[in-house]
């Protein structure tokens, strides 16, 4: 098949599955045994002179924010209704469609509204791999309860503590201890997230607008320090992980890319 075949008016005819009637061709790509195209749609590959699709990614996918730290340990401080919620459950709803198990704790259940939104993707036998725990007034004893869990369910790769302390203020030297032994307890393979909410810096000595409450303390534990805070233009927000930040926006089904 030569390459006229594969311009724009010819891509339609042998796209059309993926298409759109509206769907915009913004690059072809020749590669010695394929042809990479790549539209509003999505990122399509064909096999050299020939009309067969052998990949197909959805726009949604390639714009959908995807986990890039290798740290299992991990304390995120949010700004409040930023979205620290949203960040967990993106996590949790990539672990389960991936074949993990997620176990979440928390004072209350996920907004029941959002939830299925960010769990859209997954089918119903898939999201009976998502297990909540109230913390009903006792840390201690729902972190026991996942320490267990993690050691009895099969496939357990994600564990979300979300607003599992006050505020504002020091957090309590107790509380710091349980998460710990929580960390310490349960398989290094198993990804271990605390969200809470961050604080400010009074003094001004320090750049950015939020920061993690007991940061040295997580630290020297063995955390990964992430905040996740408005922009500028309070319309998308930057998740800034150790060294690194990305821009994100919240959409229905998570988070996305800035394009």
């Amino acid at each position: 098949m030569s390459a006229s075949a594969y311009s724009p008016s010819g891509l339609r005819g042998i796209l059309s599955p993926f298409l759109t009637v509206n769907s915009t061709v913004f690059a072809t790509v020749f590669l010695p045994s394929a042809m990479e195209w790549v539209g509003d749609a999505g990122q399509i590959i064909l096999l050299s002179c020939t009309t067969t699709v052998i990949h197909f990614r959805h726009r949604r996918d390639i714009m959908r924010w995807q986990v890039d730290s290798e740290s299992n340990r991990i304390h995120m401080a949010v700004e409040g209704s930023v979205g620290g919620t949203t960040v967990g459950l993106h996590m949790a709803a990539d672990t389960i469609s991936n074949g993990g198990r997620v176990l979440w704790v928390g004072l209350s259940m996920p907004n029941p509204e959002r939830f299925p939104q960010l769990f859209s993707r997954l089918s119903l036998v898939d999201s009976s791999r998502f297990h909540a725990l109230l913390i009903a007034g006792s840390l201690e004893k729902a972190i026991q309860s996942i320490i267990s869990a993690a050691s009895s369910l099969p496939s357990v790769e994600l564990i979300v503590l979300d607003d599992w302390c006050e505020n504002s203020g020091k957090i309590p030297k107790k509380q710091l201890q349980l998460v710990t032994k929580l960390a310490e307890s349960v398989s290094e393979k198993i990804r271990l997230v605390l969200i809470s909410k961050g604080s400010i810096d009074a003094s001004g000595e320090r750049s950015g607008s939020i920061f993690a409450r007991a940061e040295n303390y997580f630290t020297q534990a063995g955390f990964e320090i992430w905040t996740f805070s408005r922009s500028a233009n309070n319309h998308t927000r930057i998740l800034s992980m150790g060294e690194r930040s990305v821009g994100l926006r919240i959409v229905d089904d998570g988070l996305e890319h800035m394009s």
